[in-house]
């Protein structure tokens, strides 16, 4: 018989493989959140993507996923209901990691992006109800999230179509816009730097400098006494430089090579002229030697079929010979040089602030996936209902991270295709300023403390962006799936969440 050690950690085994799974349908879901709009930008390959946000996503989950709402297990539920009884809790969070799971597999089969975080909570909701009643759930909160169902998209769509006019009427719609770019880079990098720097360089400042000692050994050692934010902001400040003469660099050789590709155009147009000149000339030869032939037409029957067989062929070998010198040599349409110049710098704005909310989105939505796991893990460790200030082990977050990078991997590339692809027709400036928006809304709604969904950010970003392009760009069908998505993703986590936790009660009751 097996010892009851081994019963735990084969139970806790099965759980943190439920955990791991319910991570890798995050991933596959959510890398869009990241992704999506550089793909369908073409800024990034498929396979570049995946292996970008790969590395980062699970970076951020490892370093940084500490810092995430470690309170998300017990924030839906009213504590009091369950601090009698920690072993229906528990069960209670491993029906959450199922529903999730399931929910989040058949959202990415179907390619609809949505949220795991309502996922989670809904999944929560459910469980609680079946367990303890109408009021074990915290209903206000559930009501704030709905709220963000319908303020999230409307106020990234803003945004992002407010950044997308500007860019378009500043840079793209302007007589020299590589010149406008040029005086913009500035401007851009700075937007870029603040939104994402204060989203991700608080958390890294607080590990590289405060938690290993640094700050305490320099003001000890130097008497340096220096303030965190005020660290944050100069390393933000000499990164905006740096990406400004970067960028001016780049531009000056992509108006370099501009410039020799459109000097061997005309090149080879003057070349085509001169071969049509050559054509036409061998045209006039031919009409004269076609002249001549009817006055030789008149000397004699015999030498008439010879010679207007021979001069026939003649002529027609010269008119194909034209054909095909015009269909060689015939300039091709010039291409926009100016603006695929543009486009090439704005995927690199954009490829770094996908590379920023991968980061980001690794370090803060790993929580839901391993939230429950760790609440999980506390109950079996203390036989007590978890606290607030319950911690998540580096074990855990590994987890998650491998999972996230597992599933994006695996399944990421269907809801990559509906956010990038399927909504509007992207380039990197529209992507750049859906991406930037949808980094803004989170970040101001994280500060308000509101619940927000990346995932909603993202779409109605896109969408603004679209807006401003031309409502027919935008494909309303594929909206009209995504958002119906949204609406019943928490009844039918919270639905999955209720009937899992009953089928597992009733069979260990039995």
């Amino acid at each position: 018989m097996l010892n009851t050690s081994l019963v735990v950690f084969l139970q806790l085994g099965a759980i943190a493989i439920l955990a791991l799974y319910v991570a890798a349908n995050l991933g596959a879901n959510d890398v869009a959140n990241s992704m999506g709009t550089s793909v369908g930008s073409k800024a990034l390959t498929l396979r570049q993507a995946i292996i970008v946000a790969g590395i980062l996503e699970f970076a951020g989950a490892v370093l940084f996923g500490q810092g995430v709402s470690e309170t998300l297990a017990t924030g839906v539920v009213n504590e009091e209901m369950f601090a009698a009884k920690p072993q229906v809790f528990l069960i209670g969070m491993v029906s959450v990691l199922a529903a999730c799971g399931l929910w989040l597999q058949i959202a990415t089969s179907l390619g609809l992006p949505v949220s795991s975080s309502h996922a989670v909570v809904g999944a929560i909701a459910g469980f609680s109800w079946v367990a303890a009643g109408i009021h074990a759930v915290d209903w206000p909160t559930i009501g704030r999230i709905s709220l963000t169902w319908v303020a999230t998209p409307f106020a990234s769509g803003a945004l992002a179509a407010l950044f997308y006019s500007g860019v378009k009427h500043w840079i793209l719609d302007r007589p020299d816009p590589l010149f406008q770019l040029r005086e913009w880079i500035p401007w851009l990098s700075a937007a870029l730097l603040s939104v994402f720097g204060i989203i991700v360089l608080p958390s890294v400042v607080d590990v590289a400098l405060v938690q290993t000692g640094a700050i305490d050994f320099a003001r000890d050692r130097f008497g340096w006494n220096l303030p965190i934010h005020d660290i944050a902001i100069a390393i933000g400040s000499i990164a905006a430089i740096g990406l400004s003469l970067n960028s001016w660099k780049k531009l000056e050789k992509e108006e370099g090579r501009g410039k020799k590709e459109e000097g061997r155009r005309k090149k080879e147009e003057g070349r085509g002229k001169k071969e049509e000149g050559r054509g036409k000339r061998e045209e006039g030869r031919g009409k004269r030697e076609e002249g001549r032939g009817k006055r030789e037409e008149g000397r004699g029957k015999k030498e008439e079929g010879s010679l207007t067989t021979d001069f026939v062929t003649d002529f027609t070998g010269v008119t194909d010979r034209k054909n095909k010198q015009e269909e060689i040599f015939s300039p091709s349409p010039p291409l926009p040089l100016r603006h695929s110049s543009i486009e090439q710098q704005m995927a690199r704005f954009q490829v770094l602030s996908a590379c920023f909310v991968a980061f980001a989105h690794g370090s803060n939505d790993v929580g839901n996936a391993v939230a429950p796991l760790a609440a999980i893990v506390y109950i079996q460790r203390t036989g007590s209902f978890p606290l607030e200030d319950f911690n998540v082990p580096l074990w855990i977050l590994v987890l998650g991270g491998a999972g996230i990078v597992i599933g994006l991997a695996i399944w990421g590339q269907k809801v990559i295709a509906t956010v990038g692809e399927n909504i509007i027709k992207l380039e990197p400036s529209g992507g750049f300023c859906a991406e930037l928006a949808t980094a803004t809304t989170v970040l101001l709604a994280s500060r308000l403390g509101l619940p927000v969904s990346t995932s909603h950010a993202l779409v109605g970003a896109v969408v603004g962006v679209g807006l401003i392009k031309g409502w027919k760009s935008v494909r309303w069908k594929t909206l009209q799936s995504i958002g119906s998505a949204w609406v019943v993703t928490i009844p039918i986590a919270a639905g999955l969440g209720a009937s899992i936790f009953s089928i597992a009660q009733w069979i260990l009751v039995k």
